[in-house]
């Protein structure tokens, strides 16, 4: 089944840039990780899972949430099936766990409502820790 290991995650100040990489394996016959719609989200302890950015399956579209935008920014590799989150000026509240997700569905468009949604997410990594400290 599809695997997702995050990687560069850890601790820095605020201002600071931290870039989180995904690496996709075990693809089911027939798929590639180029059929792929990719996410991350993060959560902190007592809160819900937030979609932090997705992006389809050829990197040509983009949608991030209104908290990271200018910030953040998500793109991918499909030649090494990895996706990667470049996090800028970060500050205290960017504290959390993130997570990658894929779907197989076509849905990172801003006008898709559910682009940054939980559960129109399939397979999820482990998850890696990222804390600004102030």
């Amino acid at each position: 089944h599809l695997q997702l290991v995050e990687s560069g995650g850890g601790s820095v100040q605020a201002g600071g840039s931290l870039r989180l990489s995904c690496t996709a394996s075990g693809f089911a016959s027939g798929a590639d990780f180029d059929t792929l719609t990719m996410a991350g989200f993060r959560q902190t302890p007592g809160k819900e899972r937030e979609g932090v950015a997705c992006i389809n399956w050829a990197g040509g579209s983009t949608v991030s949430a209104d908290s990271v935008k200018g910030r953040f920014s998500i793109s991918r590799d499909n030649a090494k099936n990895t996706v990667y989150l470049q996090m800028s000026s970060l500050k205290s509240g960017d504290t959390a766990m993130y997570y990658c997700a894929a779907s197989g569905d076509s849905l990172c468009y801003g006008y898709v409502p559910r682009a940054l949604s939980r559960d129109a997410y399939t397979d999820w990594g482990q998850g890696t820790q990222v804390t600004v400290s102030s």
